[in-house]
């Protein structure tokens, strides 16, 4: 297990509709964070402690996430610069889209490399966070990230994920996280 390093997500307020579109998406506001390191297990950080996330995260020598590049850390430098964190991204969406030559959801890598998938998706939790379901909400990011460090624990310990291609077959891509 590294000790040197963080899974992360981020859901979101808005959606690309309510900020003019997906050029403005570090507008959407943090509704909910969820982090994951060897040292302190899970953690949840509200909209008011962004600046502490971005502190935290560009603390690590890996940042892993899944479309966080484009998405989640977009979405925090709203709150300060992302340069330390973005520094260090391991972004699983990334590595696999280049290995594929087209992006995957990271339900599509759950269901087929561990059976398990997402719980939800960005439009219910929208929904829940325009409901004040915040504890939904927070369970729903935090199992994200479980599923994502287990993907990534799955791919370091066989050498490959697998996932549904669009004919809603398992292929398998081999991977040296």
């Amino acid at each position: 297990m590294n000790h040197d390093e963080v899974y992360y997500d981020v859901e979101t307020q808005l959606s690309a509709d309510e900020v003019g579109g997906w050029n403005n998406i570090r507008l959407m506001h943090v509704s909910i964070a969820v982090t994951w390191c060897a040292r302190d297990l899970f953690r949840l950080w509200e909209e008011a402690s962004m600046p502490q996330l971005i502190e935290y995260l560009g603390g690590f020598g890996t940042v892993i996430s899944f479309n966080g590049d484009r998405f989640d850390s977009q979405v925090l430098s709203y709150y300060g610069t992302i340069d330390a964190m973005s520094r260090n991204s391991f972004d699983v969406l990334v590595d696999l889209s280049r290995r594929l030559g087209h992006r995957i959801s990271l339900d599509s890598v759950a269901q087929a490399t561990l059976g398990v998938g997402k719980s939800a998706d960005g439009i219910i939790a929208l929904r829940w966070w325009k409901e004040k379901q915040i504890e939904l909400l927070a369970e729903y990011c935090r199992k994200d990230v479980q599923v994502l460090k287990d993907v990534v624990e799955f791919g370091r310990t066989h050498g490959h994920v697998k996932y549904s291609d669009q004919s809603g077959g398992t292929r398998t891509v081999n991977v040296d996280w």
